[in-house]
């Protein structure tokens, strides 16, 4: 809701609480029925607006934190019956998201339509657009970020700096290459979870994976990986998030640890929040641009991707910062203002992942330690199975002191474990 100065009804009335005091305006939050005078932004708060979210995994349930502080409706459609956020939205629809049909008429019913996963039906978001539905982020950037070879071939467009790279048809077609050992296979499609990306040394460690586009990226040697969460908002007002800094974990390929602020030169943090603006403002995205960078060994920022929602090196930022991601993407797709970026604290983001050897009911042990240990913050999403590197769950270490957060974060990760066992 765009700030008025006067609130009117629908049948011409002035709402008689709306005034001007000097230079400052009285917001005043219209109720049910209301619309503003200077604005046709529909009343989200308490009202018949539905907000609609594709995808009911964790980040989607971490959305509807937000949604349910500020009593905005929601319409959720994700094809698990078990799906983390069917406890927590107003309608849930149970369908696929890649199926033109559903998502098409999933989009009908409501008035904005989001997304918290990359992998649905863009076709359908393109005829919900043509038809006058807002969708945030637009079927535009999600097509061209969807695909990791378009993706690649925007940065190189766009004067962007990112690893030098080759586009393949086929795994047949990379096999008669000539790229130099080693280098990143990436499939151009439908990985997630570190899915879908492998260091090949050689020939033989492209064996058993599937077949399909795909680029081959150069390996950059590198300090660190980064990113930076940017939030942009309909009216173009634009915020970035502190850089953070990720560990992966060396097999699975997922972050460990998002660690903020991120223990870099501060030139190196003021030339990534630089590039990230710069790739949102190439994009011309609305909602929530997580982007990932390299660091290099001579302090150069190469991007290594990015993803158009909230984004797991943001999760700290519901404890760690004065407006979490979640919150601040909502106010984007809404056009609300922006909330503010800054951290009050340290924070460290400890993923929990399925237990390597156990598939089956989760059990979450010594998850009492953790809770007894101040600052600590477990988020758990809601998934009854688990399974070796499933992403389950994760914990915010908040500390005025990185150092002792950094220590806590360690004690975290080698106190809980995520394993299977009987109720």
């Amino acid at each position: 809701m765009a700030l008025c100065n006067t609130v009117k009804l629908r049948d011409g009335l002035r709402h008689p609480k709306a005034a001007i005091f000097g230079a400052k305006q009285l917001a005043i939050l219209p109720p049910k029925g209301y619309l503003c005078h200077n604005t046709t932004t529909m009343a989200y708060f308490s009202s018949d607006f539905k907000l609609g979210i594709l995808g009911g995994g964790q980040l989607g349930k971490m959305m509807l934190y937000d949604t349910r502080k500020f009593d905005i409706q929601t319409y959720v459609l994700d094809p698990s019956p078990e799906a983390p956020c069917r406890i927590a939205c107003n309608h849930f629809v149970q369908g696929s998201l890649t199926d033109f049909d559903t998502v098409y008429h999933f989009g009908k019913q409501v008035d904005v339509l989001t997304f918290e996963i990359e992998l649905v039906n863009v076709e359908a978001l393109e005829k919900l657009e043509a038809e006058g539905l807002k969708v945030y982020p637009s079927p535009k950037t999600l097509r061209q970020i969807q695909h990791k070879g378009r993706q690649k071939d925007f940065y190189a467009q766009n004067n962007i700096p990112t690893a030098p790279y080759q586009r393949f048809e086929s795994m047949a077609d990379l096999k008669k290459s000539t790229s130099p050992f080693p280098f990143v296979w990436k499939s151009a499609e439908f990985g997630y979870d570190g899915n879908g990306v492998k260091v090949v040394r050689s020939w033989t460690d492209l064996d058993g994976l599937p077949d399909g586009e795909c680029i081959a990226e150069s390996m950059i040697p590198f300090k660190n990986e980064l990113s930076v969460i940017v939030a942009r908002n309909v009216s173009g007002e634009i915020k970035t998030y502190p850089v953070v800094e990720m560990e992966f974990h060396p097999e699975a390929n997922q972050v460990e640890y998002v660690i903020c602020p991120a223990r870099i030169d501060e030139k190196v943090a003021e030339k990534a929040r630089a590039i990230a603006l710069a790739v949102s403002e190439k994009f011309n995205h609305v909602g929530l641009l997580a982007v990932e960078m390299f660091q290099t060994e001579n302090d150069e920022i190469l991007v290594n991707e990015v993803a158009p929602r909230p984004h797991n090196s943001g999760h700290h930022t519901i404890e760690a910062s004065y407006t979490s991601q979640f919150e601040n993407h909502l106010r984007a797709i809404l056009n609300l203002p922006l909330g503010n970026t800054d951290s009050k604290v340290a924070g460290i983001m400890v993923n929990l992942v399925g237990a390597e050897g156990f598939s089956g009911d989760v059990v979450y042990e010594n998850i009492e330690q953790i809770m007894a240990i101040d600052g600590v913050t477990p988020h758990i999403y809601g998934k009854r199975e688990t399974r070796p590197f499933r992403k389950m769950g994760h914990v915010t270490i908040v500390n005025q002191d990185m150092a002792q957060a950094r220590k806590i974060a360690e004690e975290v990760k080698n106190t809980i474990r995520v394993i299977a066992g009987p109720r």
